[in-house]
């Protein structure tokens, strides 16, 4: 009784092991990784950099510098506003 019980538990065992080793066609093409362009083509956003100067009668200017012109031109305005006030 006891080796019909361990021929069996070593014949599932061999089974359940064939088993899960099969690939299928539709398996392996599932796993394939697959690249996203859009993914490739994000890159941090450099903050702007401002230079801040003031001469002589107290009034100031500023140097900015950056890779995004739509930012550059934001802070620009905020830096103009800041002064009026």
């Amino acid at each position: 009784m006891k080796t019909l019980i361990f021929r069996t538990a070593i014949i599932l065992t061999f089974l359940f092991h064939f088993y899960a080793c099969t690939d299928n066609a539709s398996t392996s093409e599932e796993r394939v990784f697959k690249q996203i362009p859009e993914l490739q083509e994000i890159k941090p956003h450099k903050p702007v950099k401002i230079k801040l100067k003031r001469n002589a009668k107290g009034e100031y200017s500023w140097d900015l510098s950056g890779n995004d012109t739509d930012i550059i031109i934001e802070a620009d305005k905020k830096l103009q506003e800041s002064l009026k006030k």
